[in-house]
């Protein structure tokens, strides 16, 4: 159902009308309306979803305007927020074309203006870069606040090395607006610590504030799943990669560290496939004969999710640091998703990963991503069993604070601290 991952990111309420009340002015009298963009299907954005039903519950009215391929109502009701449809037939595969790259992206553009437009926002949200300049527009026309919350480090996603031609001057174009657009922003969001400070730092401005992708606190309990699943011996210890599957994960150094690990360790990479990098990794896999020791299987509902997890014994956030900016200071969806199912986590040495673990103590960190080094950490993990243990043990308490319903209070201080400005 098109709503039902909004079960996994709502929590508990919390009443802030109170605060919001004090803030507003008279000339407000009403719950005051937001208004999110994002150019991609909401209901697929679990972010978005968390920052809508967080918005909602704390008294604001609530609109999404979203980029759909499939026909669906031009308006759906998200139990307490609206979102509204710009439907672009094919929206995904046209992008990965060039020159209709371009064209999809301003089609995309000038109808997610007009449908900001109609909506008589007091604050404009966009959630990502795509959605910023349709955002900026709207905002300055209308004469309202903007919020920008950057899912990444804007500008560095992507190596200029893998772009097209119509990519590259697309990006361009985006180099040269930022530096305007950012600024001229109320606040800016940032997923990691060290992208809040780039961020700073690159666009001379303050206010950018951290709000972390956590997932809402619940218990979870082990299970045999994935064991099951694969047909694997109570016995087998399993380690966990869940996610895209993409080349910047770093999931070859997994493949290639396979053959190197205690004879009952199974590697499992658990998500879709992005362009060919599942084939690349089964490539190498027939090539070192590791068919026995790694599996890749398909993603899972969302809101099954962490029942799967719980059924592994270390996570794993390979991560490739060389990629770009992005990826060395991200704050992976994973990383907090091994922490509430009780998973000891294994990562490349990401500056906010290795904080966090360091923080809490709940796994280590990788001196090298050399095969044989990921191999000797693992085999070294899991034979340690009372380490392990006391690890798991931290991961559940850590869950307790590290979760949604502490996170969205950095996210309404953000809009009471907007709602208070001239």
């Amino acid at each position: 159902m098109f709503w039902r991952a909004r079960e996994m990111v709502h929590g508990p309420a919390n009443d802030h009308t109170d605060a919001i009340n004090r803030v507003l002015t008279g000339a407000i009298n009403r719950a005051p309306t937001v208004c999110l963009h994002v150019v991609r299907p909401a209901r697929v954005d679990v972010r978005a979803l968390r920052t809508m039903g967080a918005l909602e519950r704390a008294g604001y009215a609530v609109v999404m305007i979203d980029v759909e391929e499939e026909q669906r109502p031009v308006e759906e009701d998200g139990h307490g927020f609206r979102v509204r449809h710009i439907i672009l037939p094919r929206w995904h595969q046209t992008r990965r074309f060039e020159p209709f790259f371009f064209l999809k992206a301003l089609q995309a553009f000038v109808q997610g203006l007009y449908g900001l437009l109609r909506c008589d926002a007091d604050i404009y949200h966009a959630c990502e870069v795509t959605a910023l300049p349709a955002c900026f527009i709207a905002a300055k026309i209308r004469r309202k606040p903007l919020i920008f919350e950057a899912y990444e480090l804007p500008l560095h996603d992507v190596p200029l090395s893998e772009m097209g031609r119509m990519r590259r001057v697309f990006r361009g174009l985006l180099s040269l607006l930022l530096p305007r657009l950012i600024p001229a922003c109320q606040a800016v969001i940032a997923v990691s610590p060290p992208i809040v400070a780039e961020i700073k730092r690159s666009y001379h401005i303050e206010r950018v504030f951290l709000v972390r992708n956590i997932l809402p606190y619940r218990t979870v309990a082990h299970s045999d799943r994935l064991r099951e699943q694969l047909g694997l011996a109570p016995r087998t210890r399993v380690v966990l990669y869940q996610g895209y599957l993409q080349l910047d994960r770093g999931l070859d150094i997994l493949v290639r560290a396979a053959p190197l690990l205690d004879p009952d360790i199974m590697i499992v990479l658990m998500g879709r496939s992005l362009d060919a990098t599942q084939a690349r990794l089964e490539s190498i896999m027939r090539e070192l004969d590791v068919a026995g020791r790694i599996r890749i299987i398909p993603p899972v509902p969302y809101d099954e999710l962490l029942d799967w997890t719980a059924s592994a014994d270390i996570g794993l956030t390979p991560m490739s640091l060389e990629y770009t900016l992005t990826v060395k200071w991200c704050l992976p969806n994973k990383v907090f998703e091994y922490i509430m199912a009780g998973l000891p986590i294994l990562s490349a040495p990401l500056p906010a990963v290795q904080e966090l673990i360091t923080r809490y103590d709940v796994g280590q960190t990788l001196s090298s991503a050399l095969p044989s080094t990921v191999a000797h950490a693992l085999n070294t993990m899991l034979a340690d069993r009372a380490r392990l243990a006391r690890m798991q043990e931290n991961a559940l308490r850590a869950a307790r604070e590290l979760c949604w319903e502490n996170e969205q209070e950095q996210l309404l201080k953000v809009y009471e601290s907007v709602l208070r400005s001239p």
